[in-house]
């Protein structure tokens, strides 16, 4: 039987520094540390909005990196969803501010900038049009160069594309 998960919980990342790096999401991401793990140098942080126990954890490693794994392929990068095009646009601004930002792109049915951690762990930040607008892009991902202040202009106060809707909870148990 396949598992089924209804969305990604948390991410956990090895830092070189971490206070640096909950410097750093504190300030740009607006995260509350939740709680801190001293024997395991580690910290946990929840996003302002969330509903979760937290949403990122990070453990310092100091500059030997975390656990060796086999092969070198790894983590590419983790996303955060705004709820408004307009999010996106201040985001982006932020991340300009902090000395963070390195791209952004249109993938058709989402809307995307990116940026790195003071460890180069790198993120996207996106919004994603309400279903009905996808369209064309109901199966495809293209990498194009975004006009953000034309999405805004187009999109302004849209609330994002659908969230989950875990129904029942009884039923989900059951």
């Amino acid at each position: 039987m396949p598992v089924s998960p209804v969305r990604l919980n948390h991410a956990v990342l090895f830092v070189s520094d971490l206070e640096r790096s909950v410097s750093f999401y504190t300030e740009v991401f607006a995260m509350e540390v939740i709680a801190r793990e001293p024997r395991a140098n580690a910290a946990f942080l929840r996003l302002p909005r969330s509903g979760n126990h937290h949403d990122l954890g990070l453990f310092g490693v100091g500059t030997r990196g975390g656990p060796k794994r086999r092969g070198a392929i790894g983590l590419y990068h983790l996303a955060w969803q705004l709820d408004t095009i307009d999010e996106l646009a201040a985001a982006r601004q932020s991340l300009l501010d902090a000395g963070a930002y390195t791209g952004e792109s249109s993938h058709g049915a989402t809307k995307s900038i990116y940026g790195a951690d003071p460890d180069g762990n790198e993120f996207e930040l996106m919004w994603m049009l309400p279903r009905e607008h996808w369209g064309v892009y109901e199966n495809s991902a293209p990498i194009d160069h975004l006009d953000l202040a034309g999405e805004v202009e187009r999109w302004h106060g849209v609330a994002t594309g659908e969230l989950p809707v875990l129904g029942d909870a009884k039923a989900v148990r059951s």
